[in-house]
């Protein structure tokens, strides 16, 4: 087990994580930090509790809105397979009416 330490918001964490983590963590911080950094340019005077709320507050808002275009990602694709399958049941369908027009065809010449 690791160790490390997080600086965010002007405080340092240490903490334990497994073995090759620290660098990951470290980007995770880092991406708390500027958003702690942020909420202190906006409202300056804040606890550092309120900081840390306003940093988790900012980092949901932008996972909400990624989840959103995701949603939306998936609800295209989905809908693009929906449209491929109707157009091969349309195929199907145009060459069984072919088919058909072409036994008719043959019944009538022959009678």
């Amino acid at each position: 087990m690791a160790e490390t330490t997080l600086q965010i918001a002007g405080r340092h964490y240490d903490i334990g994580c497994r073995d090759g983590d620290e660098p990951h963590l470290a980007r995770l911080a880092s991406l708390i930090e500027d958003k702690a950094r942020l909420a202190q340019r906006s409202t300056p005077g804040l606890t550092e509790v309120r900081t840390l709320l306003f940093a988790a507050l900012f980092l949901a808002d932008e996972l909400t809105d990624l989840r959103k275009v995701e949603a939306g990602r998936q609800e295209k694709l989905s809908l693009e397979a929906d449209d491929d399958q109707a157009a091969r049941t349309v195929e199907q369908l145009a060459s069984r009416i072919e088919k058909l027009r072409e036994a008719l065809a043959a019944a009538a010449a022959a009678a």
